[in-house]
């Protein structure tokens, strides 16, 4: 259904004549004549009287008034739903509980106004996949790639460095210290099923274990974080490594040591990746905010793979 010649039907019911009609809509009577004739003929029914001094709906178009100022409202519903600064910002931030889930929240605490969508995506391919064609407006992924090898039209802007932490249980060898260098990790048992050959999080932990010559294991089925907290908890051998923002939830009870590591601290590389023609006016708001946000230079010496640096 022609939804010029619906619009055109419903402006003559409410201004009660085509030439107020041709006014109302910006075009010429006769385009207004012809557009309600072509509905009637697509309908098979005439939906106005024509008369001298005006026109009417007939009991047909009486009927179908309601259902044409629908249409026209759903039309409108449509095209907001996808005009830059009507609909929401929509967001991939990997995990929600882990440091892009909480660079968001803290965007929406400083500007409420801004309709956000939050989604979470598998991996960096997958992510710029969906900020190219424009299923998302923006991701938060590591960048393992230099700039030149992104996608036409794709920007990563560095937002965040998150230090890494790790994750005891109480009966651990490390589990009273109150920080760990790098080389003190050599030797003990790391596991991190959860590390995807590919993904951009498996490529920093590789660099990170062979820069200070780690074993991390990523071996057995990833059945997800609370099964992964238990083991760690009850195991005197066995530790991981969390993002310092990376929300660990455990039962009262639980007794569970997250121990800084320093001396190089080692950082994983958050990047805000959005396409550059992208119009939505609060993504500029979103780096303008984590810009503010970013917490500089740390005190200490860092370390990051060399495709962040």
């Amino acid at each position: 259904m022609d939804l010029h010649a619906v619009r055109a039907f419903v402006a003559v019911v409410d201004a009660g004549r085509f030439q107020g009609a041709a006014a109302d809509l910006g075009i010429t009577q006769q385009a207004v004549s012809k557009r309600v004739a072509a509905l009637e003929s697509d309908l098979g029914v005439r939906l106005l009287h024509r008369t001298p001094r005006g026109a009417r709906p007939t009991i047909d178009g009486q009927v179908f008034l309601p259902y044409a100022r629908d249409l026209l409202r759903a039309e409108e519903r449509a095209a907001a739903s996808v005009r830059p600064g009507s609909r929401a910002l929509r967001v991939d931030v990997i995990g929600r509980r882990l440091a892009p889930a909480d660079l968001l929240r803290g965007f929406h605490r400083a500007h409420p106004d801004v309709a956000l969508d939050m989604v979470t995506l598998f991996d960096a391919d997958a992510a710029i996949a969906a900020v190219r064609s424009g299923t998302i407006d923006a991701t938060f992924r590591a960048v393992t790639v230099p700039a030149s090898r992104l996608p036409d039209g794709i920007e990563a802007v560095r937002v965040h460095d998150e230090p890494i932490h790790l994750l005891t249980g109480p009966e651990h060898a490390l589990a009273g210290a109150r920080a760990v260098t790098p080389e003190q990790l050599a030797g003990h048992r790391i596991w991190m099923p959860g590390l995807v050959a590919g993904t951009e999080w498996a490529a920093y932990y590789d660099d990170f274990a062979a820069a200070f010559g780690l074993s991390i294991e990523a071996t057995g089925p990833e059945f997800g974080t609370e099964p992964l907290l238990d083991t760690i908890a009850e195991s005197p051998g066995i530790a991981t490594l969390v993002g310092e923002w990376t929300h660990v939830v455990r039962p009262a009870g639980d007794d569970l040591r997250r121990i800084p590591v320093r001396d190089p601290i080692p950082v994983y590389p958050h990047s805000l990746i959005l396409h550059a023609d992208n119009p939505h006016p609060a993504l500029g708001r979103l780096r303008d905010h984590l810009a503010a946000a970013h917490p500089g230079d740390r005190v200490g010496a860092t370390w990051t793979p060399a495709w962040a640096r």
